[in-house]
């Protein structure tokens, strides 16, 4: 049995969090934890939830969030994503969650699908008090992305319309947005994801009342130059598992596995049939498998007294692939 409890994480410019934390029943304490976040556009409740328990039923606890201007979050304008804040304000979950009395702090990980799993790449980098990273299809390269999103020859008309965003608003008008997913653009602005994968999984799983079809021009900007695979060779010593799907066509495979090349060791890498949001529907029992295999290798083991070294524990040190043939 797992409890979930609704939490409200505060941070210092006044915007809250909002947040689940799951707790697995009757699990000695205090526990190994896992952190959460929504990718790109989203909410926690676009089928996160279920991974979140499936985590907790292993014996972790979990805390899930919304990003600030999402979902059940603070923060305006609404629906706008800045990838830097959004690590900023995820460092402060992760204290928030080693503050919490049932939680070993010496033992939290990170998982981050599609965008959030690019914010995994740096968090794990840049902060020490993560000891596990899972990155699920995770952004790598918003420049190399938007190459392909974008033809070389519209460029300078987006870019053009960037700049008048921020002139209208200085100015005093409100953010332009465009659509989060929309498969035909033949009525209006490109949308963010016109993938029609991204639109059947957002559109068929959309939560009511917390979310809207539609993010600010300035947050596909700044996502075209999020880079967070410059980060990836500084992952180590933590260890590292990127779960890449073979068809990808949001965050592209390619992009992702030069990225996960570059990363050091102790990594692991596994590879699926599929596209971006399959390991949330018909694979997630893989992906969430190797999750907790991955989590429990490395955040089940309690930290070693202050003076004696850490027990050995397995890692991987070469990239291991799995290729399902029954569609699971």
């Amino acid at each position: 049995m797992v409890e979930r409890i609704d939490v409200r994480i505060p941070l210092p410019d006044g915007i809250e969090l909002a947040a689940w934390l799951f707790l697995p029943e009757n699990a000695e304490k205090p526990l190994p934890a896992i952190t959460m976040a929504h990718g790109f556009g989203g909410t926690r409740h676009h089928s996160i939830e279920h991974t979140a328990r499936r985590f907790s039923e292993a014996g972790y606890a979990v805390l899930l969030h919304d990003h600030r201007n999402f979902g059940d979050s603070g923060g305006t304008p609404r629906q706008d994503i800045d990838p830097h804040q959004q690590i900023a304000d995820w460092r402060w979950a992760i204290t928030y969650l080693g503050t919490r009395g049932e939680i070993d702090e010496q033992r939290i990980g990170v998982w981050g699908f599609s965008y959030a799993g690019g914010h995994a790449l740096v968090l794990g980098a840049t902060d020490r008090r993560i000891k596990a990273v899972y990155a699920q299809a995770p952004t790598v390269s918003g420049y190399e992305t938007g190459l392909r999103r974008v033809p070389p020859h519209e460029v300078r008309a987006l870019e053009e319309r960037f700049h008048q965003d921020e002139r209208d608003q200085l100015a005093g008008k409100p953010p332009v947005y465009v659509p989060f997913v929309d498969t035909d653009t033949s009525h209006g602005p490109l949308a963010a994801y016109p993938q029609k994968g991204a639109a059947d999984f957002y559109l068929n799983r959309a939560p009511d009342d917390t979310w809207t079809n539609k993010v600010t021009l300035q947050s596909n900007r700044r996502a075209r130059a999020y880079e967070p695979g410059q980060w990836i060779s500084r992952i180590a010593p933590t260890p590292l598992l990127m779960l890449v799907a073979k068809d990808d066509d949001v965050a592209p495979a390619d992009i992702a596995l030069d990225g996960f090349n570059r990363a050091r060791e102790p990594k692991k890498l596994v590879l699926t049939d599929g596209n971006h949001f399959l390991s949330y529907i018909q694979q997630f029992e893989l992906a969430s498998t190797v999750a907790i295999d991955w989590f429990d290798t490395h955040l089940r083991t309690a930290p070693a007294p202050t003076g004696e070294p850490a027990p050995l524990r397995p890692t991987s040190t070469r990239t291991l692939g799995h290729h399902p043939t029954d569609g699971k």
